[in-house]
């Protein structure tokens, strides 16, 4: 076991370094490393590893991890193999935010429909279905209503969304589909700021967690002869997996896949269902997935890149179906 973990490791770092290194302009280990360390004076360089590749690089590996550490706790929340991070409608939120910034109005200024406009419209949508779900969840006990009702949620926003596209001009329904790809090269050491702390407390819960979703697993009843709360549980679960999608997605855009198929990964990985284990390996191997996934959207190299979200669907894809035929539906 701690043979695989190390061998992630490697492959981590070793992604990373590559994922910094290719591009539309190549660069060497020698001008990456006399950058980081001051010996290279050249504006050029600087400007593309500091500023572009080093912060896109880190924008992967937290949005990788935060969506894989989302799913682990909404497969073991709902007991569901295929649940993922927007099962409970706050990625929908968020689309629904910046679809009501950038399709619903025409008299804001184009500045304030992008940036940091895009990002306070996803997470105040991400946070108004959050607290729909919150105020549900304490009043709907049994798990797979909240499921279903999360679903609902999404569904509903997911109809507003696409009114909204069907009345909207072409210049802002092409701004909005733009954010629909996801962009890990949109957040800037300004933005990480935010972004890194928030993902980092939503990790810090499921961590924090782990004792207790391990105790889940075994089912309700025998947890709560245990002593746990389930519906403290239930709620920090929600609120975790509300931080790590959320904002993902606030800052990213929506991420499809990522969520889902990486605690299989995991489990495959390693063999078990210990959170103990499995929430560490997920965030190796979400951290390295969208790395490499961010490498693939490279290679059209000068001619532009691939949006990302298509990369992680033609990833993840195979794998769902393989999930699904392994289960015999």
């Amino acid at each position: 076991m701690k043979r695989i973990f190390i061998l992630l490791f490697i492959l981590f770092v070793a992604a990373f370094v590559a994922d910094i290194l290719f591009g539309s302009i190549n660069l060497s280990w020698t001008d990456f490393w006399a950058v980081l360390t001051g010996n290279n004076e050249d504006v050029i360089y600087r400007e593309i590893i500091l500023n572009h590749r080093l912060p896109k690089a880190i924008t992967a590996i937290l949005t990788g991890a935060a969506l894989s550490v989302a799913g682990v706790l909404m497969q073991t929340l709902f007991h569901n193999p295929l649940a993922g991070p927007d099962v409970l409608g706050v990625t929908s939120g968020a689309s629904l935010g910046v679809a009501f910034l950038t399709l619903g109005t025409s008299v804001l200024p184009f500045w304030m429909m992008a940036g940091w406009g895009q990002i306070l419209a996803a997470i105040i949508g991400a946070v108004g279905v959050l607290m729909l779900v919150v105020i549900v969840s304490i009043r709907v006990p049994q798990t797979v209503s909240l499921l279903i009702l999360g679903m609902m949620f999404g569904y509903f926003a997911g109809a507003i969304v696409s009114v909204l596209q069907s009345v909207s001009n072409p210049d802002t329904l092409k701004l909005f589909v733009t954010w629909t790809f996801g962009s890990l090269s949109a957040v800037h050491w300004e933005y990480m700021k935010i972004m890194a702390p928030i993902i980092l407390l939503g990790i810090f819960i499921a961590f924090m967690l782990q004792k207790q979703l391990n105790v889940f697993l075994l089912g309700k009843n025998y947890a709560g002869g245990l002593g746990i709360s389930i519906s403290r549980l239930r709620l920090l679960v929600i609120l975790a997996t509300a931080l790590l999608a959320g904002t993902s997605t606030a800052f990213t855009g929506p991420i499809a896949f990522i969520g889902i198929t990486i605690p299989h990964i995991a489990r495959g990985l390693f063999r078990t269902s210990n959170h103990r284990i499995i929430l560490p390996a997920s965030v190796l191997c979400g951290a390295i997935t969208m790395l490499i996934c961010d490498l693939i959207s490279q290679l059209p190299g000068a001619k532009g890149t691939l949006p990302i979200n298509a990369v992680t669907a033609l990833f993840g894809v195979p794998i769902i179906v393989w999930i699904i035929v392994r289960n015999k539906g």
